[in-house]
């Protein structure tokens, strides 16, 4: 029996997948947790093949810190099971070393089936991503420009677009205010654009946040 942890901040996702898993004749939902900080102290206590994870879990501020679960977990696989941008953030996911990502818009019978093959140990993207990628990879120059930015730029702008100021951010990532507007020049120069409304809008455009 493959035994999953789902970390999501949302009570009606945690019924559902329970719902639909509970009679499941190799998956067990051994555990729910309802921030990142739990995580951990699940990881700890039980024995999780695989790990489901929103990337919108609360508490949860960079993708380094699930770079960090599994470096620390090496048994545990990992999912992305996300409404997020799929164009952006999960190849950024995959290069952090999950195992596979899934879009919540996807039926739970997807996610089933993404369990299984990652804990038989393969990589494992949703089809819609493979979609989506193999049509950013035709799009011209500028509407591919996000595929500069690295794991960490593309927080910081995130950051930037929900409205936040250098100092919130550095704090909310644990990075010197300094690093963080070397971020923000970082991401005007690679996004082709001088003001931070300017930045934010291209990033929108290009559905980056």
């Amino acid at each position: 029996m493959i035994k999953v942890c789902l970390a999501n901040n949302h009570p009606v996702v945690h019924f559902g997948v329970k719902s639909y898993f509970k009679d499941h004749d190799d998956i067990s939902i051994v555990a729910n947790v309802g921030n990142f900080l739990m995580v951990r102290d699940i990881l700890l206590t039980k024995e999780i093949d695989v790990l489901i994870l929103d990337l919108e879990l609360e508490g949860l501020a960079s993708i380094f810190e699930v770079k960090n679960i599994l470096k620390n977990f090496p048994k545990t696989k990992i999912i992305i099971f996300s409404d997020l941008s799929e164009q952006i953030y999960a190849p950024n996911a995959i290069k952090a070393g999950v195992s596979g990502y899934v879009s919540q818009k996807e039926k739970l019978e997807t996610l089933g089936q993404a369990i299984v093959k990652v804990n038989q140990g393969k990589i494992i993207i949703d089809e819609t991503v493979k979609k989506n990628l193999a049509l950013i990879a035709k799009q011209n120059k500028s509407e591919r420009l996000y595929r500069k930015l690295s794991n960490r730029e593309v927080e910081v702008l995130r950051y930037l677009s929900d409205g936040k100021k250098n100092n919130e951010i550095s704090k909310i990532l644990g990075l010197n205010e300094k690093t963080i507007s070397t971020y923000k020049l970082r991401l005007l120069q690679k996004l082709n654009v001088t003001n931070l409304v300017d930045l934010v809008n291209k990033a929108k455009t290009l559905e980056i946040v």
